[in-house]
């Protein structure tokens, strides 16, 4: 059996757990399906789950272990915890917003911050971003945070724009 890191994020879903894990795997590069485990009839009168249906599916996006798991009904995703995607160009930028706000909530994007169809929380953020937001130039660093607040999905040569005082 493959050894898991120590960490490694898990998604509770209500049924759909290996659909989620095969649409993120497909999104990101460096991405697989691991080990499917499945219920038994062990337990039924706590999780109701018909044996032989997924319990839980280990998947890696670009290199990063995680686990999604049928849980039922009982809890919900929230923007309370996300996962981020740091990126390097727009390019990469418009990617990730594009393909995990397929079918999300449009009504749940703004400042980078998108909801998948599945309810859960994703930040496409530029790499650079932090150096902006960090940099001695704290004029120039209001600026970029102000034109931040007026997009959905953020468009680096803008924040650049702002940062600079050019927008």
């Amino acid at each position: 059996m493959a050894q898991l890191h120590r960490i490694a994020p898990c998604l509770w879903f209500d049924s759909q757990a290996e659909e989620a894990a095969r649409f993120y795997a497909g999104i990101f590069p460096n991405s697989a399906i691991g080990l499917i485990t499945r219920y038994s009839e062990v337990g039924f009168e706590h999780h109701g789950r018909p044996a032989g249906s997924v319990l839980t599916v280990s998947f890696t996006l670009d290199g990063q272990e995680m686990v999604a798991l049928n849980g039922g009904p009982v809890f919900q995703f929230n923007p309370a915890v996300s996962l981020m995607v740091n990126c390097d160009t727009q390019a990469e930028i418009d990617h990730y917003w594009a393909r995990l706000g397929e079918g999300g909530d449009p009504n749940a994007q703004q400042c980078g911050w998108l909801a998948d169809r599945y309810g859960v929380s994703w930040q496409i953020a530029p790499r650079m971003w932090a150096e902006l937001y960090t940099s001695p130039n704290q004029a120039g660093a209001k600026r970029a945070m102000q034109a931040m607040f007026g997009m959905k999905k953020l468009d680096i040569a803008r924040l650049q724009a702002a940062f600079d005082g050019q927008a």
